[in-house]
């Protein structure tokens, strides 16, 4: 029998048309985050952010920065989805509820804080980390609204300059995509064909 996780794959679209009526509750969102920061992380860093444009008024604003893209506006949210430079110094609050639970020794967490100042000390290498981890959780964002019987777009086509300027975002966050969440509206395409696995698969 196959899993409902694989059937929701296996019929999920990229929506471009959404019901502008269709509205999503504060709840609703706060609960479609929670599920998607269970997605993987390096070293458990959980560095994203998630910015939930809902308001007509920041709708309009993030429109006009992803070139008019209508489908921003209309739907009932749109996710900035902001990756974060990985930080070390965050990493022992973040491990501390893994070493407290008992499943992870002290010096573990210890190390791994470590690697990751070791490891991020490079600029693009921090930059492709921070791109990772929030394109993770826009997958995840995506499945997630699926199962909660909504359709999601991803985007990237905007300005990032202008998004970070309009939007305030500090220096040390990246955003990487828009997700846009809500109610498929009539006229959407079905899911286009993929390529057969023959094509994508080696297997050595």
């Amino acid at each position: 029998m196959t899993h409902s996780i694989i059937k929701l794959l296996e019929k999920r679209i990229s929506a471009n048309l959404f019901d502008p009526a269709h509205e999503l509750p504060v709840a609703d969102i706060e609960a479609l985050v929670r599920v998607t920061t269970r997605a993987p992380t390096a070293y458990n860093l959980q560095n994203w952010r998630f910015i939930a444009v809902r308001s007509a008024k920041a709708k309009a604003r993030l429109r006009a920065i992803a070139y008019g893209q209508k489908k921003v506006s209309d739907a009932a949210v749109t996710f900035i989805l902001c990756g974060r430079l990985p930080d070390a110094e965050t990493l022992p609050e973040r491990l501390r509820p893994s070493v407290e639970a008992g499943f992870m020794p002290p010096a573990m967490a210890q190390s791994w804080q470590e690697g990751a100042r070791a490891q991020y000390a490079d600029a693009q290498t921090a930059r492709d980390e921070a791109v990772r981890s929030a394109t993770f959780a826009a997958a995840t964002l995506i499945h997630a609204a699926e199962a909660q019987g909504l359709s999601s777009s991803a985007m990237v086509g905007f300005d990032a300059a202008a998004l970070r300027q309009d939007f305030a975002l500090p220096a040390d966050e990246i955003p990487v995509m828009l997700v846009a969440v809500g109610r498929a509206a009539d006229g959407n395409w079905p899911q286009k064909p993929r390529r057969p696995v023959s094509e994508v698969l080696d297997i050595l």
